[in-house]
């Protein structure tokens, strides 16, 4: 019988179960060695206010109705580089725990994904867990299942529109952040209905409460305070706002995809019992890319996100680290004849997503 598309997936290779270990001792032994915590310390709470300032500040300066239209529309476009820099650098640590050594503070900082108009809690398990488990993996991995007018799963059906996705799929990029206003609440039948096979629980009551007091606080605050506050007609806050989402939006996006929709990372195909034929952790290496390169005011910015497979294997450890630990990853992947995919560069890495795109779209 055919297993559920919610299944539990496990990951089975004994063989080569070994590299994780050691892998995960070589970059103990660094942290160890240099006396560092594998948090962000004072380092990442200067960058968290550096850009919670740049999207706040950008705000409070359209609200103080001192500026002409055209200078506003800019301000919105400057809270999107803002917003994309505090999704990536700031709550994507903090909801991962990596932001501090302290709880509290990652619970803070993590907090500033409702100021997006996101959810903390669908973060969480979209992204923490079945993400970052069950990476490019049709059905329980969100971010490549079902995608409206895209194909970014081989297990997805192929449509005759999808052979010009490479040309439109950018600008559905820019909406990712506008959807949060719906997409999470889709999770809570979604969510429910993965519980059923225990791949996840159900949505708690608790948490539905706060997804919707986080949307009536959001639209508050993006919508009813602006347009009071500066008597703006509707055209010219729809403007406003669509310009800071889908500046942010195609930021966002755009970094995520060179991750995992790009020539050489995989999407492997669980068997009929539901197992990949992998470990975790090189299950990990051959569905995800980097494209590091020594661009290093592009890798603050993107909150280390160039170096996605450092950031797959060690999730719990900040982003600041990764560029320093980057080299023990890829020797000790190289004597385990374990393939390491990195792009070189951000172009190099988008001319790739580009590529596999068409791919989709045709094959």
């Amino acid at each position: 019988m055919k297993p559920s598309k919610y299944a539990r997936v496990k990951f089975l290779n004994k063989d080569k179960s070994l590299f994780f270990s050691v892998l995960r001792d070589n970059v103990d032994s660094y942290f160890h060695e240099n006396q560092i915590s594998k948090t962000g310390g004072r380092m990442i709470l200067v960058k968290a206010l550096a850009l919670l300032t740049l999207y706040i500040g950008s705000y409070v300066l359209i609200l103080s109705g001192q500026f002409s239209q055209w200078q506003m529309l800019a301000l919105t476009a400057v809270m999107g580089i803002g917003v994309a820099g505090v999704g990536m650098s700031v709550m994507h640590d903090a909801i991962h725990g990596s932001f501090s050594e302290h709880g509290w503070v990652n619970k803070l900082f993590g907090a500033s994904l409702y100021l997006l108009g996101g959810n903390v809690y669908n973060w969480e398990i979209q992204h923490n867990r079945l993400h970052h488990t069950y990476t490019n993996i049709h059905d329980v991995d969100e971010d490549i299942t079902g995608k409206f007018l895209l194909r970014l799963s081989c297990g997805d059906k192929r449509k005759a529109y999808h052979r010009f996705q490479h040309i439109y799929a950018f600008f559905l990029y820019s909406l990712m952040t506008i959807s949060f206003l719906w997409k999470d609440f889709k999770e809570i039948s979604l969510y429910n209905q993965m519980s059923k096979t225990g791949l996840v629980k159900s949505f708690p009551r608790k948490e539905i409460i706060w997804l919707i007091v986080g949307k009536i606080g959001y639209i508050l605050i993006a919508i009813v305070l602006p347009v009071y506050m500066l008597n703006l007609s509707f055209g010219q806050w729809l403007i406003g706002f669509l310009t800071m989402h889908c500046v942010a939006g195609i930021i966002l996006s755009t970094i995520f995809q060179l991750a995992h929709i790009v020539e050489g990372a995989c999407q492997p195909s669980p068997d009929e019992k539901g197992n990949i034929e992998n470990a975790w952790a090189i299950h990990q290496l051959h569905t995800t890319a980097n494209f590091s390169s020594r661009n290093y005011a592009l890798s603050w910015y993107i909150g280390g996100l160039d170096y996605q497979i450092e950031h797959h294997l060690f999730p719990h450890i900040s982003h600041i680290h990764y560029r320093a630990i980057s080299s023990i990853v890829r020797n000790t992947a190289q004597e385990f004849n374990i393939p390491y995919n990195d792009k070189a560069s951000f172009t190099r890495g988008l001319d790739s997503h580009i590529r596999m795109l068409k791919h989709l779209g045709t094959n």
